[in-house]
């Protein structure tokens, strides 16, 4: 496909960080950047419209529950994702495999496949790379995930060799399956916490990445020191001219320490999940706005934000939303946590870009303390 490439803009001369574009039949993508989960093709209370508004580049979609409801082939006879969830911009769908590992009942997998009872309605699926990639054809988006076994964190070694090989088995017969020439098809590396199995499915697995790759399989329970280690481990590895999408990674620590070691894709549901229980992520650190503190607080939730929801509305009234049941008070704040991380990732590619990426993760850090303190020192190779 001539219009699905990716470009380096700029290297940081300091660490693994890059500045980007991934070019994409619905528009470009600027990196390093954070996709924003639609899992239901819909981002949870948050109107497309607004999404534009926050900066948002691409958003995902979840094949296993679209295959579930409303099903991949209404979606299909709807024109496919961008018409039926009225989105013109980039979308990605993920293969299903996580959701299928970790949602599904009475799972039973072999090199075929994997046989499933729906955590909807307890109806058996048998779930193949051949039927994953069938489903995300009638979808429609543009970049689309191999199907992959995902393990557990804390599995023996052996155990995540199996499912290492396995998922580059799946690969194959993805990559063979796959007839939409419109989509771009990313593998997935695996290999859990241990760095040969890392490296040996990275190795084995760049021959299929015609467009880019994810690596999936971290952020599952691991203490993060032990991810960024891995990241770095992989990270002389990397093609230059591939985009690197760490799937499921998305708190401000995480994708400073993820762009310093070479990451160009995030995706993450926590921006909006924790902002339908009153957590905010801003300038100043986590505000969470249902406590006692907020009560008579008529500021803005975040000072130095400029979304609908701090231009417009108080800290007080966002924890009154949220203490009587209001879905205003989640979408409210879901806009602002999405705007906060989008913002967070423009402010990187315009440092790395710049040449003061290091000076702007230290001034960000102090500001919002906490997690995020040890982000900011530097990152060696």
């Amino acid at each position: 496909m001539e219009n699905f490439y990716f470009e380096v803009v700029k290297q940081d001369e300091k660490s693994g960080a890059r500045a980007g574009i991934l070019h994409t039949p619905h528009g470009d993508i600027e990196t390093p950047v954070y996709m924003p989960v639609g899992t239901q093709a819909s981002v949870k209370g948050v109107y497309p419209r607004d999404l534009k508004e926050a900066g948002s580049q691409i958003i995902l979609a979840n094949t296993y529950h679209l295959y579930m409801r409303p099903g991949d082939e209404l979606v299909a006879k709807a024109g496919g994702l961008h018409k039926f969830m009225n989105w013109d911009k980039p979308i990605l769908t993920d293969s299903g495999g996580f959701q299928v590992f970790s949602l599904a009942k009475l799972k039973d997998v072999n090199d075929d496949g994997v046989m499933f009872k729906s955590n909807v309605d307890g109806s058996k699926h048998f779930f193949t790379p051949e039927k994953a990639i069938e489903i995300e054809n009638n979808l429609g988006a543009d970049i689309i995930m191999q199907f992959d076994q995902c393990t557990a964190y804390g599995v023996d070694k052996q155990t995540s060799y199996k499912a290492m090989k396995r998922t580059l088995s799946w690969l194959d017969r993805c990559v063979n399956y796959h007839k939409n020439e419109k989509q771009a098809l990313f593998p997935i590396v695996q290999g859990n916490v241990f760095d040969d199995l890392r490296i040996e499915s990275l190795k084995e697995t760049l021959p299929y990445a015609k467009y880019g790759f994810g690596i999936g399989g971290l952020s599952v329970g691991e203490p993060k020191d032990i991810m960024y280690d891995i990241l770095g481990k992989m990270y002389p590895y990397y093609p230059e001219n591939k985009p690197r999408y760490l799937m499921g990674v998305g708190s401000p620590d995480c994708l400073i320490e993820g762009v310093k070691r070479g990451i160009d894709m995030f995706d993450c549901v926590l921006a909006t999940r924790i902002a339908r229980n009153g957590t905010a992520l801003t300038s100043q650190g986590k505000v969470v706005v249902r406590n006692g503190k907020y009560k008579e607080d008529f500021t803005p939730l975040d000072p130095e934000c400029d979304c609908y929801c701090c231009r417009n509305y108080s800290k007080a009234y966002l924890r009154h939303m949220i203490n009587v049941g209001e879905m205003m008070g989640g979408m409210l704040i879901s806009l602002h946590n999405i705007t906060f991380l989008t913002k967070l990732m423009k402010g990187m590619r315009n440092a790395i870009i710049g040449g003061y990426l290091q000076e702007f993760n230290e001034e960000f850090c102090k500001k919002y303390g906490g997690e995020c303190e040890n982000a900011a020192k530097p990152f060696i190779f």
